[in-house]
């Protein structure tokens, strides 16, 4: 059973910085596309970011230019920095990663538990 394990969150303050990992047994994370999503409560979950097994990455707008999605196919992990923080970026953050299994096209999406990131203002 392939799992994705999120770690890295916390609570800081305003402006301050925090790096998740997100790392999985077996090889799912060098050979997909990985992804990064948060909750806050009360709102829908949201992409905020991808990355490519050629490492081309994604990120919503509101992320641009503060946050930067990583991976280390050598430690079979993604990370993802998370600077200049503010309270709207509180949430829980998920990794996830949707593989295809067969020619169809058919696809297994795997996620992690989340981890809690809270920004104080």
């Amino acid at each position: 059973q392939v799992q994705l394990v999120e770690s890295g969150g916390g609570l800081v303050q305003t402006g301050e910085s925090l790096r998740l990992s997100c790392s999985a047994s077996g090889s799912i994370l060098r050979r997909n596309t990985v992804d990064w999503y948060r909750q806050a409560p009360g709102k829908e979950r949201e992409l905020v970011a991808s990355i490519t097994t050629q490492s081309r990455t994604n990120y919503l707008d509101s992320v641009m230019g503060r946050f930067a999605i990583s991976r280390d196919n050598g430690n079979n992990a993604v990370y993802l920095q998370m600077n200049s923080l503010t309270p709207e970026d509180t949430a829980v953050y998920y990794c996830h990663s949707r593989v295809v299994v067969n020619v169809e096209g058919a696809a297994v999406h795997y996620w992690g538990k989340g981890t809690q990131v809270t920004v104080s203002s």
